[in-house]
This record gives structure tokens, sequence and C-alpha cells, in this order.
């Protein structure tokens, strides 16, 4: 028995506190590190004694085991816990915390090495008899040997980097034309992600499922499965929503699948907590995709089917306690979905976004779990990972959990940088994805390209009804005015107008207040508002306005249906962010590693101009007009901020108006 009453935890944000959670529960103490971009996360607070180790960006404090070792030394820390990312599944940092005398919460350096290289597991587990996709492993990186092993497996194939996972450094070519630009991506990215640049090929199986399976074994060898999760709702192969248990699976399939993962594990000598993802296709066929050793983003939704605490047992066994558990002793209870919320806008290509969390309510209700690591106030950063938190459902019944779902994220509020939340309650209202036939095809087939709602009439006339109140409100304290002659002048009835700007659009916008509301007109449209007290009604009906925040000229409204930001506009200034022309500006925060272009070069639509890395993915710039290159105006690598200014491109009718 390896007894220690104290944990680093070697992660940030929602996954570090929910670890010191169940620690501090088992009467452990919690030590958290964390960056100056970091000191006001919530997990720092909650900590009993919290390190600063870097300033922001990850090479320098999250992925330095140098300095979360000392960390731990400096705080007399007996016990680390990785989370998942970052050093998670780094074997040097496991035998570096063995080597300090520290408990690695997760198993051996040996199991992370052999399943972190994706091309070393597969030839393991073909030894091992578990089924595997057609593909190449080998030694020889050349890429015209790669291009010819595809050629030889047959396209489609996946690019994918043998020594990482989440989707970066992964390419899905269909053509070979595209094979070494995508072999090239797919490279660049894995180098900066996971330090190596080593591929691996494998046929791609279309239209599957991708389903996985959690094991947890002791050190005594035993090795049990504590049932699915169904991850098939992705987007560029990053997990969107999962549930437990999958909606097609039979007892005698999770049998086959459970024994697979079983046999996978014992395979490698594994300890504490991993997950073993298969490809399920339609016939009930499944092939290995790559094991994880490490707590997995989705394991709320096996904690909330099975009544187990996964960071418990994970404590437990690394102190060298039997599991304590037979495989009958598992039992799944009723249906439990996750969706993971993320600072990203739909609406510009899901691109990552960053800034301040102006006000943060996350939904509570029955069966309803939240997992995050933000507060309102807090600076999301352009270093880290775009994920904010997760929204777990649990009910008796599929429909009743995926009800009980679409109800919190109607009722979380969430204003500040751009999200993903109106995207999830589009995707879990889809027919498609409610009849639980979804496969990892779904997003493509139904949201690409995605079309961003448009901000309706009736909600422009509600924010510009705000936004008029507001500054009454403003006025009032100014002159010292009763709240009852709010709206009225000597000359009667007051008129207001007022600019706006949502989802691109200018709005102009004429509000008229009577003594039986406000007439609000909105291009052709007219709207009527009347409140009383907290109730307000528009056109005759009750408007469920869940929450809205004035922040400058920026109003925030949560209507339940979904989370808009609406810009007033005044004289002489137009909207945050607005380019015009060919001006190519910097869509984030992020490391510009690469300039495609130079000072003068031809361009159509399309063209890839530059790659810029933010939130640990690598993302192409292209040109939104055809023209000529006039000004590049930064270098590369270089750090860039939003809105800084990248590529000039004089369009066609420029370029001839200059030529006159």
């Amino acid at each position: 028995m390896t007894q220690f009453t104290s944990i680093l935890v070697a992660n940030r944000g929602e996954i570090a506190l929910r670890i010191m959670r169940t620690a501090r529960a088992m009467g452990i103490k919690c030590i958290a590190v964390y960056t100056e971009a970091d000191a006001q996360s919530p997990h720092v607070s909650f900590a009993d004694q919290a390190v600063c180790i870097g300033t922001g960006p990850v090479g320098d404090s999250y992925l330095d085991a140098a300095k979360v070792l000392a960390a731990a030394k400096e705080t007399g820390a007996q016990a680390v816990h990785p989370g998942y990312g970052f050093l998670s599944e780094n074997a040097g940092f496991a035998a570096s915390c063995t080597e300090a005398g520290l408990t690695f919460i997760g198993p051996s350096a040996e199991s992370i090495a052999l399943m972190g290289n994706k091309a070393a597991a597969k030839r393991r587990m073909i030894e091992a008899g578990v089924p595997c996709v057609p593909g190449y492993e080998g030694a020889d990186q050349s890429p015209a040997v790669l291009q010819a092993k595809a050629a030889q497996i047959g396209l489609p194939v996946m690019i994918k980097a043998a020594a990482g996972g989440g989707g970066r450094g992964m390419r899905l070519v269909t053509s070979e034309v595209e094979f070494i630009s995508a072999l090239e991506l797919a490279k660049s990215e894995a180098l900066s992600a996971f330090g190596s640049e080593e591929m691996i090929l494998e046929k791609a199986v279309l239209y599957p499922r991708h389903v996985e399976i959690q094991i947890f074994a002791d050190a005594s060898g035993h090795t049990i499965h504590l049932g699915e999760r169904d991850c098939s709702v992705q987007r560029r192969h990053q997990k969107v929503v999962e549930e437990a248990p999958c909606p097609v699976m039979t007892p005698d399939l999770r049998s086959e699948m459970g024994t697979a993962a079983v046999e996978a594990a014992r395979a490698i000598n594994y300890l504490g907590a991993g997950t073993v993802e298969f490809l399920l296709d339609e016939n009930g066929a499944f092939y290995f995709l790559e094991m994880n050793t490490r707590l997995q983003v989705e394991h709320p939704v096996t904690e909330m089917v099975t009544g187990l605490d996964l960071v418990a047992l994970q404590i437990r066994v690394a102190r060298g306690e039997a599991l304590g558990l037979l495989q009958e002793d598992v039992a799944m209870t009723g249906h439990a979905i996750e969706v993971r919320l993320y600072a990203e806008d739909p609406g510009q290509g899901f691109l990552p976004q960053s800034g301040q969390i102006s006000l943060w309510k996350p939904a509570t209700g029955p069966g309803i779990r939240v997992d995050a690591g933000i507060a309102s106030g807090q600076e999301v950063s352009a270093f880290y990972d775009p994920m904010l938190a997760k929204v777990i459902a649990h009910g008796a019944t599929r429909a009743e959990a995926l009800e009980r779902l679409i109800a919190a994220l109607g009722d979380t509020v969430i204003f500040g940088p751009a999200c993903n939340l109106d995207f999830l309650m589009d995707v879990l209202g889809h027919a498609e994805f409610a009849s639980g036939s979804a496969t990892t095809s779904f997003i493509g087939e139904h949201f690409d390209p995605l079309v961003p709602p448009k901000i309706s009439r009736a909600d422009l006339a509600l924010a510009a009804t705000l936004i008029y109140r507001a500054d009454q409100t403003v006025l009032a304290k100014q002159a010292e005015t009763p709240a009852e002659l709010l709206g009225w002048s000597s000359q009667g009835a007051l008129h207001a107008r007022l600019v706006l700007e949502a989802a691109g659009e200018k709005v102009t916008v004429l509000l008229r207040e009577g003594r039986d509301g406000i007439r609000v007109q909105v291009g052709e449209a007219e709207h009527h508002l009347q409140q009383q007290g907290d109730c307000l009604r528009l056109d005759g009906l009750r408007m469920d306005l869940r929450s809205h925040l004035m922040v400058g000229d920026e109003l925030f409204l949560a209507t339940g249906r979904r989370v808009m930001k609406m810009t007033r506009l005044r004289a002489g200034i137009s909207a945050v962010g607005a380019t015009g022309g060919g001006e190519t500006r910097a869509p984030m925060h992020g490391n510009l590693l690469e300039l495609c272009v130079s000072q003068g070069d031809r361009v159509e639509v399309g063209t890839r101009l530059a790659v810029l890395e933010a939130m640990k993915m690598q993302h192409e710039i292209l040109a939104e007009v055809a023209g000529c290159v006039g000004e590049v105006a930064v270098t590369a690598p270089s750090q860039v901020k939003v809105g800084d200014l990248l590529v000039l491109i004089e369009q066609e009718m420029d370029a001839q108006e200059n030529r006159q």
C-alpha cells in the first residue's frame, strides 16, 4: 500500500477542479499549479495551496515537467494527478514522478509510452488479437512511401499523428492530389502539439460510430470494463456530444467489445483508468482505434449511469488498494448525455475565441451536472484549449436525458466570447440525433457548411428596447427624474433612433414610447413591447427573457432559445472587428506560423494566405477575395492579436482603378 495525503493536480480549468473536489472529499490536501493567465481561475482559489509556474504559454508552464515537479517538491506533494491533456500521456513525466518519489495517479510509464504511439499500439493490439483497421504503421516516413502506402491501402485514408490524438495531426484524404499537402499540415500540427511528426495511415471507415469502452485495472492485474460511451458526434475529429450507453448497443455486442478492451489492457499490464476506443460499422463489426491512458473528458456520463466516482477509483488503485468490483457488479442505469461548451464562433468557422466572461450562470435541475472551471469576470486565454464547461444530463431513458439537457442549455447563461451554445442546441434538436442514429458523419452532413441563424426582427426589437431603457435609466439618475416619468417630456412621448450591429448586419431601429408601451420599428416591421413588473410581452406574447447584460455598447441577451450579442453603433464608430475589401485580419490571438504569399502575388478566393496556431489547433487563413497582394503587414513566426492586419489584397476593381 502507498498512502498519500496530498495531491498536486498538474492541470487547469474544469478537470483540475473536478479532481480536487473528489480528493478533498476523501480528506486529501489539494495543490494547484497555475499561470499568470490563469490566476483568477476557480481551480486556483479552490485549492489548499497553489504555485505559479509561468506566464501563460503551455510550453513554459503546464507542459514544462521540470516546473511541475519543482512545484510538487516545494509544496511537499506526495502524489500527482495529471488530469487529461498536457502531461497526462507523457511517459517521461510519469517516470520522473516515480523517480522523484511521487505517486503518479495513472498507468506506468511503459504503458503510456506503448499506447501513446499509435504505430506501436496498433502492432501490440494485432498481437493481442484485438480487431484493427487495415493501415500502415511502418518506420519509413518519407512522403513518397506514405503516399504509395496510401494508394496500396486504397482511398479514402486517414493520416494520423502516431504520438497524439484529439483531432490534432489528423487529416482525411479522399484524392491523390491532396495527399502531400494534407500530410504536410498533419505533420506540422503533430510536431507542434506532440513533438513528433511520425504518422500512421488507416483505411477510412466511412459512416461508423465512435464507441469507447471505459476500463479499470488494479495493481493485482484485476481488470474490468464499465460499459461504453458513444462519441460519434464530432467536428474535425473532436468530440462534441457523448452519451452512455450507446443507442445501438446490444448486450452481446457490449460483452464482445468489453472483452476486447479488457484484453487490450491486460496485454500491456495496465493500471488505473483507461479508455479503449473503437470504430463500430453499420454491420456491427468493430476495430481498435486507440487507447487513451488517462481519464477522459467525457467520463461524467459513465459516472452518472454507473454511480461510480472514477477519480476516487483512480486514487484508490494508485494507493495499491483492490478495485473492489467484479464485472458482474457493474450495472448501467438510465441514460446520460454530455455536451462540451467551447469558446468558439460557429458563425466564423468555429474559430476559437478569447476575452472576458461577463456573466456565467450554469443551469441547475434534476439530473443535471455541470463541470466547469470558469467564473464571471474571468479572462478566457488564447493560450489554452477553448473548452469552457461540460453540461451533462441523466434520465431514466434517453429521451428524458435529452429533454433535460436541451432545457439545461436553454437555462445556461454565458456572456462574453462567442460560444457554441446555440449550435449544441441545434445538434441536440436534430431529428437524426434524437432518433439515436447519428454517426461520425452527422455534423458534416447536416451542419457543414453551417448556416448561422439570423437574429430575428423581434429579437432586435427586444434588444433595442433594453438598450433604450438602459439609456433612460442613466439619464434619469443624472437628472434625478422619477421612474414613472421615464420616456416622457413636456412635448409628450419620446422618440429614439438606434443603430445596432447583429450577426454582421447593421440595422436601424426606431422607438416611440407611449402609455401602452413601446412601439419599435425594425425595417418594415413594427413590434409592440409592454412591461408589467417582471412580465415582458412582445406583440401580446410573453417573452421568456432569461438574462441580459449591457457591457459598454454591447448587449448580451439570453432568451432560452439563443444567446445573442448586439452592438450599439454610435456616430463615427464601426462594429468591433469589422473589416472591408481585401483586408485579411487575424481572427483570434495566436502564433502566426507561416505566411504563404508575398507582395505582388496573384491570389484567388480560397488561396491559403497564412497558418495561425491558436488554442492548440492550426487554422488556415484563406483569401476571401481575388486580386493582387498589395501588402504583407506581418512576419512569421510571430504573435498576433485579434484584428491585426495580416495581408492586404487589392481586389480586381481596386487594381484596375490604381492602374488608370
